[in-house]
């Protein structure tokens, strides 16, 4: 596949591109991430999600160590050409690290953040197991 089409999206300034992952099937949004041209080529060609972790300032192939890896079903570029959307099938049914479903389980409430989904899987038991 020739990169050229890599050249449509409106990188940032750093060379990111915003990334949204959801879920086949059900629609929900699972994530946030962010993507250089290397990872996001990377993720069309190996057909899993390969993200930029600003703070490690590396490539992150999702689930790497969790094993909870992105398959991809679609990769979508919004009207303004500076978003992505990937259609994901969540292998195992966590996204987040902190061993929920999806990254969004904070809903504000009266000025208050509250945690409103369960936690399915203890970070430990990902990460250190």
């Amino acid at each position: 596949m020739s990169g050229a089409w890599l050249d449509h999206i409106r990188w940032t300034e750093d060379g990111l591109v915003p990334v949204i992952a959801q879920e086949q099937g059900s629609g929900q949004v699972l994530m946030f991430a962010w993507m250089t041209r290397e990872s996001l080529a990377l993720t069309a060609e190996e057909g899993y999600a390969v993200y930029w972790s600003r703070s490690r300032r590396k490539l992150w192939r999702k689930g790497e160590e969790s094993g909870h890896r992105q398959r991809i079903h679609e990769i979508r570029l919004d009207c303004d050409e500076d978003v992505i959307l990937l259609i994901v099938e969540q292998i195992g049914g966590i996204a987040c690290h902190t061993g929920r479903h999806h990254c969004f389980f904070r809903r504000l409430h009266d000025g208050e953040w509250q945690t409103v989904e369960p936690v399915l899987k203890d970070p430990k038991a990902i990460y250190d197991g």
